[in-house]
Protein backbone atom coordinates (compact mmCIF):
# COMPACT_ATOMS: atom_id res chain seq x y z
CA UNK A 1 0.00 0.00 0.00
CA UNK A 2 1.80 3.38 -1.25
CA UNK A 3 -0.56 5.33 0.71
CA UNK A 4 -1.26 9.24 -0.22
CA UNK A 5 1.35 12.05 -0.83
CA UNK A 6 2.30 13.59 2.63
CA UNK A 7 0.53 17.25 2.64
CA UNK A 8 3.49 20.40 3.19
CA UNK A 9 2.64 23.18 4.65
CA UNK A 10 5.66 25.98 5.15
CA UNK A 11 5.48 27.16 8.34
CA UNK A 12 8.70 30.21 8.05
CA UNK A 13 11.39 30.58 5.26
CA UNK A 14 14.33 32.38 6.15
CA UNK A 15 14.59 34.24 2.76
CA UNK A 16 18.06 36.29 3.96
CA UNK A 17 19.61 33.00 3.94
CA UNK A 18 19.87 32.82 0.28
CA UNK A 19 20.77 36.12 -0.20
CA UNK A 20 23.53 36.19 2.27
CA UNK A 21 24.51 32.72 1.57
CA UNK A 22 25.21 30.26 -1.06
CA UNK A 23 23.86 26.41 -0.14
CA UNK A 24 25.93 23.92 -0.88
CA UNK A 25 24.00 21.33 0.26
CA UNK A 26 20.77 20.68 2.23
CA UNK A 27 19.71 18.19 4.49
CA UNK A 28 15.49 17.39 5.94
CA UNK A 29 15.69 16.61 9.47
CA UNK A 30 13.13 16.57 12.67
CA UNK A 31 12.73 18.53 15.36
CA UNK A 32 12.87 17.29 18.96
CA UNK A 33 9.97 19.66 20.55
CA UNK A 34 7.41 20.80 23.49
CA UNK A 35 3.90 20.61 23.46
CA UNK A 36 3.72 24.26 23.33
CA UNK A 37 5.91 25.10 20.78
CA UNK A 38 4.01 22.58 18.68
CA UNK A 39 0.95 24.48 19.47
CA UNK A 40 2.81 27.80 18.41
CA UNK A 41 4.17 26.27 15.05
CA UNK A 42 0.80 25.37 14.06
CA UNK A 43 -0.33 28.89 14.50
CA UNK A 44 2.30 29.89 12.51
CA UNK A 45 4.53 31.78 14.91
CA UNK A 46 8.28 31.08 14.13
CA UNK A 47 11.39 33.06 13.28
CA UNK A 48 14.27 31.72 11.77
CA UNK A 49 16.24 35.06 10.81
CA UNK A 50 19.25 35.16 13.66
CA UNK A 51 19.53 30.75 14.06
CA UNK A 52 22.21 28.36 13.26
CA UNK A 53 22.76 24.99 13.56
CA UNK A 54 26.04 23.83 15.63
CA UNK A 55 27.09 20.52 16.00
CA UNK A 56 28.13 19.30 19.52
CA UNK A 57 29.15 15.58 21.11
CA UNK A 58 27.64 14.20 17.61
CA UNK A 59 24.25 15.59 18.31
CA UNK A 60 22.70 18.39 16.15
CA UNK A 61 21.36 21.48 17.62
CA UNK A 62 18.58 24.19 15.99
CA UNK A 63 20.74 27.55 18.24
CA UNK A 64 18.87 31.21 18.17
CA UNK A 65 15.47 29.94 16.35
CA UNK A 66 12.18 32.01 18.28
CA UNK A 67 9.02 30.15 18.82
CA UNK A 68 7.27 32.21 20.86
CA UNK A 69 5.18 31.12 23.73
CA UNK A 70 1.73 29.49 23.54
CA UNK A 71 -0.57 32.44 23.70
CA UNK A 72 -3.26 29.98 25.68
CA UNK A 73 -0.48 28.06 27.47
CA UNK A 74 0.27 28.40 31.20
CA UNK A 75 3.01 28.68 33.96
CA UNK A 76 5.03 25.23 31.71
CA UNK A 77 4.98 27.40 28.83
CA UNK A 78 8.45 26.64 26.71
CA UNK A 79 11.36 28.84 26.27
CA UNK A 80 11.25 31.09 23.44
CA UNK A 81 14.96 30.61 22.33
CA UNK A 82 15.97 27.55 23.52
CA UNK A 83 18.25 25.16 22.24
CA UNK A 84 16.66 22.63 20.31
CA UNK A 85 17.78 19.17 19.51
CA UNK A 86 17.33 18.42 15.54
CA UNK A 87 16.60 14.43 14.12
CA UNK A 88 19.14 13.13 11.91
CA UNK A 89 21.06 10.25 11.03
CA UNK A 90 24.59 9.45 12.63
CA UNK A 91 26.41 9.18 8.71
CA UNK A 92 24.82 12.63 7.55
CA UNK A 93 25.62 13.98 11.43
CA UNK A 94 29.20 13.28 11.06
CA UNK A 95 29.27 13.89 7.01
CA UNK A 96 28.27 17.48 7.47
CA UNK A 97 30.56 18.04 11.08
CA UNK A 98 33.92 16.78 8.26
CA UNK A 99 32.77 19.43 6.09
CA UNK A 100 32.05 22.32 8.55
CA UNK A 101 35.72 21.87 10.97
CA UNK A 102 37.34 21.44 6.95
CA UNK A 103 35.86 24.12 4.82
CA UNK A 104 34.55 27.13 6.61
CA UNK A 105 30.83 26.54 6.09
CA UNK A 106 28.21 27.10 8.49
CA UNK A 107 24.46 25.32 9.19
CA UNK A 108 22.31 27.49 8.23
CA UNK A 109 17.75 26.80 8.05
CA UNK A 110 16.46 27.50 5.51
CA UNK A 111 12.55 26.51 6.32
CA UNK A 112 10.84 24.86 8.74
CA UNK A 113 7.50 23.22 8.07
CA UNK A 114 4.68 20.29 8.66
CA UNK A 115 5.16 17.62 6.77
CA UNK A 116 1.96 15.12 7.33
CA UNK A 117 1.57 15.90 11.01
CA UNK A 118 5.54 16.04 11.55
CA UNK A 119 7.38 19.24 11.40
CA UNK A 120 10.47 19.18 9.79
CA UNK A 121 13.48 21.60 8.81
CA UNK A 122 15.42 22.12 5.62
CA UNK A 123 19.06 22.71 7.11
CA UNK A 124 21.63 23.94 4.63
CA UNK A 125 25.22 23.83 4.54
CA UNK A 126 26.24 27.59 3.34
CA UNK A 127 28.99 29.30 2.56
CA UNK A 128 28.64 33.21 3.25
CA UNK A 129 28.91 35.08 -0.12
CA UNK A 130 30.77 38.32 -1.17
CA UNK A 131 29.38 41.49 -1.47
CA UNK A 132 29.93 41.43 -5.57
CA UNK A 133 28.10 37.84 -5.59
CA UNK A 134 25.39 39.19 -4.20
CA UNK A 135 25.04 42.19 -6.31
CA UNK A 136 25.75 39.49 -9.10
CA UNK A 137 23.20 36.88 -7.83
CA UNK A 138 20.30 40.46 -7.29
CA UNK A 139 21.13 41.33 -10.95
CA UNK A 140 20.76 37.76 -12.73
CA UNK A 141 17.17 37.97 -10.60
CA UNK A 142 16.75 41.05 -11.98
CA UNK A 143 17.57 39.93 -15.57
CA UNK A 144 15.38 36.55 -15.33
CA UNK A 145 12.71 38.51 -14.46
CA UNK A 146 12.57 41.46 -16.87
CA UNK A 147 13.38 38.80 -19.73
CA UNK A 148 9.72 36.43 -18.19
CA UNK A 149 8.21 39.98 -18.25
CA UNK A 150 9.04 40.98 -22.04
CA UNK A 151 8.19 37.08 -23.00
CA UNK A 152 4.62 37.52 -21.82
CA UNK A 153 4.34 40.35 -23.39
CA UNK A 154 5.47 39.05 -26.75
CA UNK A 155 2.49 36.07 -26.17
CA UNK A 156 -0.50 38.62 -25.42
CA UNK A 157 0.32 39.91 -29.16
Amino acid sequence: MAGKPREYRSIARNKKAYHSFEVLDELECGLQLEGTEVKSLRAGHCSLQEAYGRIQCGELFLVGATIPEYRYGNINNHKPTRRRKLLAHRREILRWEKQVTQRGVTLIPLEIYFQGSRIKLKLGLCRGKKLYDKRKSQRDKDDKRSMERALAAARRR
